[in-house]
Formats: C-alpha cells, structure tokens, sequence
C-alpha cells in the first residue's frame, strides 16, 4: 500500500518555474521498488502521461511536449519524487498527479499504475 501527496502547485506566468514534490509513505513494499509517474489532466480532457522514472532511475521518459523543459528525478531515501518544471507554457495547465506503479520499466498508461495521489492544481498564465 502506497499513499502519495502532491505539493509545489501553484499559479506562475508563462516561462516561469514551478518544482513538484510527491511525498510517499509505503509499507510492505518499499519506496524504491516502484516506478513513479507524473500525469496531468486539464479541464475538458483525458489524463495525459507526462514523464516517469524507474526505481533506480536508471530509465526516465517524457512526453515529447516537455521534453527540454522538464525534469523528473527521485530521492528514495527520501521516499519523495519530483518534477521540476522551467519554461512553463498556458498549456502546461492542468491538475497534476504522481502515481506509483509495481513495474519493470516505464509506462506511460495510467492503468499500469497502482496508486495515485490527490493531485496538485498548476495554472500558468499568459
């Protein structure tokens, strides 16, 4: 069982930067067995892969609209993932979620994924 809480939120102006943190307590299993995946979801629209990263962190993918601009990383020592995000655009706006997932590399499919977070608004304006 794994809970996840998102923070770093927040409204910020086009080319700016936000960092999200998504702080984890497991038990059974441990924070470092999981592959962590950052999702976002807009108004109106599906839930979108945005970049994932396998345990070691020896595996990251991004989707190709961030890549550049995004960086996802992982302290397992610190059970916490994050995803620092520069050169934020309007349409990066949406509630972003980070979800945890038993798997042997990446996927960028939300099913694939075990447990989610409640989410984090970030709203980048023009």
């Amino acid at each position: 069982q794994v809970q996840l809480v998102e923070s770093g939120g927040g409204l910020v102006q086009a080319g700016g930067s936000l960092r999200l943190s998504c702080a984890a307590s497991a038990s059974g299993r441990t924070f470092s067995s999981y592959t962590m995946g950052w999702f976002r979801q807009a108004p109106g629209k599906e839930r979108e892969f945005v970049a994932a990263i396998t345990w070691s962190g020896g595996n990251i993918y991004y989707i190709d609209s961030v890549k550049g601009r995004f960086t996802i990383s992982r302290e397992n020592a610190k059970n916490t993932v994050y995803l620092q995000m520069n050169s934020l655009k309007p349409e990066d706006t949406a509630v972003y979620y980070c979800a945890a997932g038993v798997l042997r590399s990446i996927a960028t499919f939300s099913r694939a994924y075990d447990y989610w977070g409640q989410g984090t608004q970030v709203t980048v304006s023009s």
